[in-house]
Order: C-alpha cells, then structure tokens, then sequence
C-alpha cells in the first residue's frame, strides 16, 4: 500500500472481520451438528501434531511462555479471523475441493461483507467519483457441470481499490465501495464493469505482524478478485481470481493461488483492459 491515508489497524480489520463471520453465521446453515466422536478424532490429532512439534524440535520452557503469551495477544487483539485466514484456511478448502466438481475454489478471507447492492447485468460496481486504477470489464458465463447456462446465477464480488484497500476495512474508504451482487442473464452470461486491484499487505501491527516478522516472510498477497458465485440447487463457489504476471503471485502469503484461477487480462486500446472466466457450478 503506497497511500498516505492512515492504513486499516490489525485490532480494527480483526472486529470488522469477527462482526461480519458473525453475521454470516447467523444465516447460514451449519450442517449437522458434530458428534462427540469426531471432535476427540480431530482435536486429538491435533493436540499429537503440536507434541510431536514439541519434542521434535525441543522446544524450551521460555518458548512455550513466548508462545502462550503470543495466543494472549490474538485474542485480546482480534486477530483469530486473520490469524486462521492467513494460515490456516487454504488447507481446509484443498480437502474440500477434493470431493468437489466444477471451478476451483479458494479462501473467502477476512473481508467478506454480506448483504451488498443488487445489480443486473452488465453491471458497474459501486464507485467513488474520482476512484484510481485501471478499469476493468470482467466477463463471462456460469454453466453447470453438463455445460448447460445457469440463468439469473448470483456472482457476489468485492476486492481491493487501486491502493489495495478494501471498503468497510478502511475508514477513508465508502461502505460498499467496490462490491455487489450481480445477477447474470438468462443464458448465465455477465458483464462486471469495475477497476483493477493492487497487491496489497495484510495488516502488520499486531501479534500476526508480529509473527511474519519474527519468522523474516513478507506480508503481501497478490492482486485479486473475491468472488461467490451462487445458483439454487448448486453448491456455491468461493474463490479468488488473479492477473498473470502480478507482483507476489508466487509467494502469496497466504498460500491461496492455483493455476487454474489466474486471469489473463488484455489492454482494450483505450487506457482499459478486459478479460473473460467462465465458472461451472455443480449440483448441491
């Protein structure tokens, strides 16, 4: 982030992120409940691999009180969200998406915001008037698994502005600033007019700051568009879509790119670029 705006604090990006799983929680369904023997599978799995790290590496007493001190701040920072976003969550959407069909998937992230603005294709996500950056169209048409079109499909986009801040996350930045829910046509085809974003660092000034710097990693994720992609009777994708070429794509810091989920974006002749993806939904 190159702005001179004050940059979005650790401990705030944290409560924004609790408050809006919160409330995604609370509308959507949970699934079954867990059963008591599949908690003691997990958790003690769980609790082997961290001994087994313990005695491998023979960790000290003033390491574990470092660390236990380090589990303190997350909570008392808000940090849990960013915390198992960052590190944690790629993996559980990796064994997910080994029993699933059509597009890949990945992380949601900490900057999900539900209930946006409506829009019909072609659409224009909602702006500042004198908002920076490339503009961008991005296209294409959502098909089911048999390549049949899925009419109406609902893409739920949002991603960072040109300086790699997201709405509801930045104070200076508008709520609903580079988001919506854009239906597409009958034959599932869309048109998302919107501007490129840029790279962008997670936030640094808390205990998971703290963590990318006691360990030397960087903090940057590459350039990228969020979206959910959502039919009735389909299951629902989320991912991330990426531009070739772009700074950090190779060292994300939270480990989130694939192959299949880069965009190749070509220049229009006029100062803005386009680009097209398709996404296949499978039954639910």
């Amino acid at each position: 982030m190159t702005a001179t705006h004050g940059s979005p604090t650790a401990a705030g990006s944290g409560d924004s992120a609790t408050k809006a799983f919160r409330a995604s929680r609370s509308t959507a369904s949970t699934g079954p409940a867990v059963s008591q023997e599949r908690v003691s599978e997990v958790v003690t799995e769980l609790l082997a691999g961290i001994h087994a790290t313990i005695r491998l590496k023979k960790v000290s007493y003033d390491e574990f009180q470092a660390a236990k001190q380090y589990l303190i701040d997350v909570g008392e920072g808000g940090e849990w969200p960013l915390i198992l976003d960052v590190f944690v969550e790629h993996v559980v959407e990796d064994v997910a998406a080994e029993s699933q069909e059509g597009t890949k998937g990945s992380i949601l992230g900490p900057y999900y915001l539900p209930d946006q603005v409506r829009l019909n294709t072609p659409a224009r996500l909602q702006r500042r008037s004198d908002e920076k950056g490339t503009e961008l169209l991005f296209a294409g048409q959502v098909r089911d698994t048999e390549g049949n079109p899925v009419p109406g499909a609902e893409l739920d986009i949002w991603h960072a502005d040109d300086e790699g801040y997201y709405s509801g996350f930045a104070p200076h930045v508008p709520d609903g600033n580079l988001r919506g829910v854009v239906a597409a046509d009958d034959q599932g085809k869309f048109e998302i007019h919107t501007i490129e974003p840029s790279p962008y660092q997670i936030p640094t000034d808390g205990p998971t700051g703290a963590l990318i710097e006691a360990a030397g990693w960087h903090p940057w994720r590459p350039a990228h568009l969020h979206l959910m992609v959502r039919a009735p009777g389909y299951r629902t994708i989320t991912t991330q879509l990426y531009f070739r070429g772009g700074e950090w794509l190779d060292s994300d810091v939270a480990s989130a790119t694939k192959p299949d989920l880069i965009l190749d974006p070509t220049d229009t002749g006029d100062g803005k670029r386009a680009v097209t993806y398709d996404f296949t939904l499978e039954p639910g």
